[in-house]
């Protein structure tokens, strides 16, 4: 009997990550990607003698690589190495705070009550809290679907439910964050977390406090060769069980038997298959993929609001900087204005909130000799057809302004090389409406619970994996939807 075949639509890190799964499961898996090459967002720029990763840069949680590798019956380090990192990010403030991030969270604690005077109690306090709605998000949220009648028939999963009010889900994180501190650096500091999957900290429910757990409990790494070397190692991982990528194959449409998926169009070809797979945003699998079958489309799912987006300066900086690190954030002055300019005026704030990633610091290749290469990014609001040139713009002199502040330099002066990426720009590379990073934002406290499920109830053998599904954004629940994916596919 011939093994049952598995199409899925999008070689992005949860596509890849879902393909090695039903790989294992004897699934014949081909895998239909649209650009050129595979990764979705995680993939990588070379220009001018500098290497920058394109997209996420902070890794953690690798153990969800690792479990590929290990469940296909290989050595995890055969193909891909990391090391772990003791300084996490360094922060910047206005005011000439500087705060390193210890990995260790007794250095951490230290560190904050030295430059700050903010007590080491309530630190240690805020990590035990964010350790618990950890402890009783994880069996549920993280690891199993919302949306299955017997998750909840789990002992785990009960004992999650007695323990809900836990975690934290009726405040915003500012809120809460502002309840155990004092000073309102480290509320900032603590607020800023809510940006990892995309959404406001005076909006987002406190259960996202659960996201510095996943720091300070496992660690940030750095990955050899670069961020990008997720991308190229799982592929090679997925390659040696037999999966076949098909680049510049775009889909343009499931093809439904009935109600039920039975195969895909690709450009003018149909491809059968006994299970669809859709790595692709929800909202182009839906409006575009089954354009034809409007009354199949989850309305609530749809109209969920976007998380935000992002603008990206790639630069070549002809100096080194030895006050900065891996990853370096520098805070904005007022960041409640901040983030009303995002979600209220669809507009980035005059004086943002920059992050700083120079991979050149762990892998000197990257850059030439007495070089860096900077991935500088503010976080921005989705596409609603502004006037991008001239947001870029003042964007770009205001982020100038602030790191040559900062560092005591004319950093203009310095690029010798420059790319830029918007929310448009988001948008047409890796199908992501509206340019929105991580699909729906969680600035509610049943968002969550709205976001598509993994499945279709509508449409029997099409299933959904990545960032716009459940669990979420970024590269660990990613990987963690394509779990749930194929557990679901069986």
């Amino acid at each position: 009997m011939p093994p049952k075949s598995a199409l899925i639509i999008g070689a992005g890190i949860a596509g890849i990550a879902t393909a090695i799964r039903l790989a294992v499961k004897d699934y014949k898996v081909d895998v239909y990607e649209a650009g050129p090459q595979a990764g979705g967002k995680l993939t990588e720029l070379k220009k001018d003698g500098y290497r920058f990763d394109a997209g996420p840069s902070l890794f953690t949680m690798p153990q969800y690589v690792d479990e590929l590798f290990t469940l296909a019956g290989k050595n995890p380090s055969d193909y891909f190495k990391y090391q772990r990192l003791d300084v996490v990010c360094n922060y910047f403030y206005e005011d000439g705070v500087r705060i390193k991030a210890f990995a260790d969270k007794g250095k951490l604690a230290r560190e904050i009550m030295m430059r700050t005077g903010e007590s080491r109690e309530a630190i240690l306090k805020h990590m035990n809290y964010s350790s618990r709605i950890y402890r009783v998000t994880n069996p549920v949220f993280l690891q199993r679907s919302l949306h299955r009648l017997k998750t909840y028939f789990s002992f785990k999963t009960l004992l999650s439910l007695v323990q809900i009010f836990k975690i934290d889900a009726f405040r915003s994180m500012h809120n809460a964050n502002k309840r155990f501190f004092n000073d309102k650096r480290i509320v900032q500091y603590f607020d800023r977390y809510a940006t990892y999957n995309g959404s406001n900290p005076y909006q987002a429910p406190a259960t996202l406090n659960v996201i510095p757990h996943l720091e300070q409990e496992y660690g940030a790494w750095f990955p050899v060769g670069g961020m990008y070397s997720i991308t190229t190692s799982l592929v090679q991982l997925a390659e040696s069980l037999g999966v076949t990528f098909h680049y510049n194959s775009p889909v343009t449409e499931i093809i439904l038997e009935g109600r039920k998926a039975t195969g895909i169009k690709v450009k003018e070809d149909i491809v059968k298959g006994d299970i669809v797979v859709s790595n692709a945003d929800i909202w182009f699998t839906y409006k575009k993929l089954l354009k034809a079958h409007p009354k199949l489309h989850p309305t609530a799912a749809l109209k969920q609001a976007t998380s935000s987006s992002a603008v990206v300066f790639y630069w070549g900086i002809k100096k080194e900087f030895e006050m900065l690190g891996l990853h370096n954030i520098f805070f904005s002055d007022d960041s409640r204005r901040e983030f009303e300019c995002i979600w209220k005026r669809n507009t980035i704030y005059s004086d943002p909130t920059i992050y700083l990633n120079i991979s050149a610091r762990m892998q000197p290749a990257d850059a030439p000799p007495g070089c860096e290469n900077w991935f500088v990014m503010v976080n921005a609001p989705a596409n609603t057809n502004q006037n991008w040139e001239h947001v870029i713009d003042i964007t770009r002199q205001a982020i100038l302004k602030k790191l040559s502040g900062h560092l005591g330099q004319d950093i203009g002066r310095l690029i010798v090389s420059e790319s830029v990426l918007d929310p448009r720009g988001i948008a047409q590379r890796t199908g992501s409406y509206k340019g929105a990073i991580y699909g729906a934002a969680s600035n509610s406290a049943f968002s969550a619970f709205l976001r598509h499920a993994n499945r279709s109830k509508k449409i029997p053998n099409l299933y959904f994996c990545g960032g716009s599904v459940h669990p979420g954004g970024g590269i660990p629940l990613a990987l963690l939807s394509a779990k749930i994916t194929a557990n679901w596919i069986g």
